[in-house]
């Protein structure tokens, strides 16, 4: 069964760093994070591809890096100088095995986690 399962999330203080991971059973062309606060809608973090470098929400540029250790099939997402406003439910994601297609764009992911929650506090 194909698995994404992330973890490193919980309490940081404004300001504070925290570095998440998602192991994967299987190897995919493109992987992302994603998160989604109560009351809104899932949004994306960052994505990095096999064929194509990292990209970022606009929210977290410059703060927050995502990495990939390809050979343990593990994804990476550093946050930095975390915001009340990063608390959030994050999730890894995968895009299809037969799938081209990596960018900032939800939809083209298929495979996801349950999540870990990162709460920054004041």
């Amino acid at each position: 069964q194909v698995q994404l399962m992330e973890s490193g999330g919980g309490p940081v203080p404004a300001g504070g760093s925290l570095r998440l991971s998602c192991a994967a059973s299987v190897s995919r062309n493109c992987m992302g994070w994603f998160r989604q606060a109560p009351g809104k809608e899932r949004e994306v973090v960052a994505i990095i591809g096999r064929y194509r470098g990292p990209a970022y929400g606009a929210d977290v540029m410059g703060r927050f890096t995502i990495s990939q250790d390809v050979a343990e099939n593990t994804l990476y997402l550093q946050m930095n100088d975390l915001k009340i406003e990063d608390t959030a439910m994050y999730y890894c994601a995968a895009t299809p095995r037969e799938s081209g297609r990596c960018g900032l764009v939800s939809s083209y992911f298929t495979l996801w986690g349950q999540g870990t929650q990162v709460t920054v506090t004041v």
